[in-house]
């Protein structure tokens, strides 16, 4: 049986947006929607489209990746069930008339069927790269009633749990490592071994208690937070698993400067104080979710331009990471390009 997702040329990602629109549309009847627009958004561990209704309801409909599976999309829902009842405005699910909340559609012939869902829309809009400082400390106390939900939050039933850790990271490695030839030189692919050395060494070393591990939501980049009048919302929980709570600041961080990074951190210690010795493992988690982020891209030969552009800043941070030197909350000059060897 093939797996529904299979978009490694551009002839299979065709086929495959073909397939989802069928899937999403039967989808749709399932749950009774009267949509009157379907658009679609993108494809990564998902392939998302927004809705619209002929009541001016809008929807966001998720085809899901076999490697997410039906329990862990349903730990998920869960969690964000949670949120919902401690005042956070995220995306939850809708049920169909049977009361389903997630569906398996049925494919085209020799293909795995997907499961589906389909979650209220999150108005806002993104901030990216312009984030203002005050809106950066208030990133910082939404990502702390985050981990104070998940310090209280137990599931329904005996869940499958993912985990974002040791492990994970290196699965993500071996995919780097398959492509790192295509923006990578050899001299830089050699930096980024020993900082992902020193980051294994690490994270061996951490001590998870209750109060500095727990649910996270595991992709909390900017593209995953939304403003409405100045209030900040997280969407996309499709990666949502176990690890350290400092994954989380540490992924909001990567396109943030020093200063947007400082208020991060002062916002959530409004809401929970941090270990006086926070930083150095908040740096490993940097680094970390960095090369994770670059292994999860660097299949794809439409973002190998960007990936090769974005060295100068990467090996600059694993040169000070390498050193020991700190650099999350001070302002890291990125490398001249003379500087960079280029891949071949």
């Amino acid at each position: 049986m093939n797996d529904f997702f299979q978009f490694e040329t551009e002839v299979q990602r065709c086929a495959l947006l073909e397939r989802a629109k069928r899937v999403a549309i039967s989808a749709l009847q399932q749950y009774n929607l009267r949509w009157v627009e379907i658009e679609f958004i993108g494809i990564s561990d998902t392939i998302t489209y927004q809705v619209k209704t002929n009541l001016d309801e809008t929807y966001l409909l998720r085809i899901h990746s076999h490697r997410r599976r039906s329990n862990e999309i349903d730990l998920e829902l869960q969690f964000l069930d949670a949120l919902i009842i401690a005042g956070i405005k995220v995306p939850t699910s809708i049920t169909t008339p049977s009361g389903l909340r997630l569906l398996t559609i049925v494919t085209d012939n020799g293909f795995r069927s997907p499961h589906v869902t389909v979650m209220r829309w999150v108005d806002g809009v993104h901030a990216h790269e312009r984030l203002t400082e005050d809106q950066a400390y208030q990133v910082g106390a939404l990502i702390a009633r985050l981990h104070e939900v998940a310090l209280g939050f137990e599931s329904s039933s005996d869940l499958r749990r993912p985990v974002w850790g040791m492990n994970s990271y290196r699965e993500a490695l071996a995919k780097l490592e398959r492509y790192a030839g295509t923006f990578l030189s050899e001299v830089s692919w050699s930096l980024y071994q020993l900082a992902a050395e020193k980051v294994l060494s690490q994270l061996e070393h951490m001590n998870a208690d209750d109060c500095n591990y727990g649910l996270i939501h595991a992709d909390l980049h900017l593209g995953n937070v939304v403003f409405e009048g100045g209030i900040p919302h997280p969407i996309d929980f499709g990666r949502c698993g176990y690890g350290f709570y400092l994954y989380d600041l540490a992924a909001v961080m990567l396109s943030l400067d020093p200063k947007q990074r400082f208020k991060v951190l002062q916002g959530y210690e409004s809401v929970r104080k941090l270990d006086s010795d926070y930083i150095q493992s908040l740096e490993c988690f940097f680094i970390m979710i960095m090369m994770e982020n670059y292994s999860h891209h660097a299949s794809n030969p439409r973002e190998t331009e960007s990936l090769k552009s974005e060295q100068i800043y990467a090996l600059a941070y694993i040169r000070e990471y390498l050193h020991g030197r700190p650099f999350l909350l001070t302002v890291v000059k990125p490398l001249e390009k003379d500087d960079v060897p280029i891949s071949s």
